[in-house]
């Protein structure tokens, strides 16, 4: 493990009744979700954006205090954080971006940390099909107004994304001064972002719209490289997934990887993944079945366990 470089995974999550990530208004009274077009055909999606501040209410949520908004210190700069990576998970994990204004006997600076997390958007491999969800809005009745009438987009599709962790960056760095932590911080660091990851949920539009966006399938590796080896490798027809796609990226990427795993919920997809070091399944979601799985909690664990060994 001590070779690796970064940690990689595309996971997918099957959404049956959603409106993910809000975009402008295409009209007054339609609630517009983003999408992206490819070809004649639009394809819904969840900004990087939207999923690493997903990311960071989960690690909020699992105890991790975050590094609080502070305005700009300059006239017309933009809000950033306390830029205390070595205190706080989400500034050493997303980095920042921060500059003070020059003062007497001072001179102006700008202070950055790289995000050590690199995040894709979470998109649909299911095209929008223009589906509204019809809403009306009473409050204001009483008051003898009329009801407020509005639409709102919705989806039902399969999600992909993708993370990559550079493991090497953890801790140290940008912001650390010379002072790096700790190993056993660094790997509670990133097993922490995993549980967030297995738990991920995004808190937007869950009023009416609640929604599960955790992983049900994952694919990942510890790699000797940074490059997210699964990202185009993932690839779903129907519901049959495309299982020698990642069978030959694992082949591919032999030399560069060093240790690998696969988790899907089984009954969903159909088809097994051969050539894969280890393969993770929760049953009862995927169609067909995998010889020898694990469950997605196995895989989660596994993937744990190459942190432990690659920060010890």
């Amino acid at each position: 493990m001590k070779t690796a470089k970064a940690l990689t995974l595309t996971y997918l999550t099957p959404v049956s009744f959603a409106s993910l990530n809000g975009s402008d208004k295409e009209a007054d009274n339609i609630s517009s979700i983003k999408k992206i077009k490819v070809g004649k055909e639009d394809y819904p999606y969840v900004s990087s954006q939207a999923v690493r501040r997903a990311l960071r209410n989960q690690l909020e949520v699992l105890g991790r205090t975050l590094s609080e908004g502070e305005a700009a210190k300059i006239a017309k700069g933009a809000a950033t954080t306390k830029q205390e990576p070595g205190t706080y998970i989400d500034d050493d994990l997303f980095g920042y971006m921060g500059t003070e204004e020059a003062t007497a006997g001072k001179k102006g600076k700008a202070t950055k940390r790289t995000s050590v997390v690199r995040v894709s958007p979470l998109v649909a491999l299911n095209p929008y099909q223009g589906d509204l969800d019809f809403g009306t809005n009473y409050m204001g009745t009483k008051a003898g107004g009329d009801p407020n009438i509005f639409e709102t987009e919705i989806h039902s599709g399969l999600y992909r994304g993708s993370i990559l962790i550079e493991l090497d960056r953890v801790g140290n760095g940008d912001g650390f001064d010379g002072k790096d932590l700790d190993k056993k911080e660094k790997a509670q660091r990133v097993k922490d972002l995993l549980s967030a990851i297995k738990n991920l949920w995004a808190s937007g539009r869950q009023s009416r719209f609640l929604a599960d966006i955790a992983p049900k399938f994952v694919a990942s590796a510890m790699l000797k490289t940074k490059n997210p080896i699964f990202l185009e490798s993932i690839q779903v027809e129907g519901k049959k997934l495309n299982t020698g796609m990642i069978a030959e990226t694992i082949k591919d990427y032999e030399k560069e990887i060093v240790a690998s795993t696969i988790g899907v919920r089984q009954g969903f997809f159909e088809g097994s993944v051969d050539g894969a070091k280890s393969i993770g399944v929760r049953q009862g979601f995927f169609e067909g079945s995998v010889d020898g799985a694990k469950s997605i909690g196995d895989a989660f664990d596994e993937m744990a366990k190459w942190v432990d060994e690659y920060y010890s």
